[in-house]
């Protein structure tokens, strides 16, 4: 089971992505918990939950910065997602960017 975390600024842009991305990987039949939040959200989410990989949009991705130090000291990779694969909603493709972060 792989937990994956999409960041975005209201977290509800990321929900259409988060539903593709989850199509995408039971097509793989690859177990995989994929989420959005808000980045509002991350201090608490990261302290309570079990996360493998953290994408954000490309609307946060000044935020990258920020998270990393967190992130890095948990050893969680961090990516910005490609802005074409966000805006044509490619869940396969993200999954894909999310999943070579991973090395899987």
């Amino acid at each position: 089971m792989k937990n994956i975390m999409l960041i975005c600024a209201a977290g509800m842009s990321t929900s259409l992505m988060v539903t593709k991305m989850r199509k995408a990987a039971e097509e793989k039949n690859l177990e995989a918990d994929i989420f959005a939040i808000s980045a509002s959200e991350f201090d608490e989410t990261v302290a309570q939950k079990d996360i493998d990989v953290v994408l954000l949009g490309p609307q946060v991705k000044f935020m990258k910065n920020q998270f990393t130090p967190v992130l890095s000291k948990k050893n969680i990779p961090i990516d910005v997602i490609n802005m074409q694969y966000y805006g044509m909603m490619n869940g396969e493709k993200v999954l894909d960017q999310a999943l070579k972060l991973l090395e899987i």
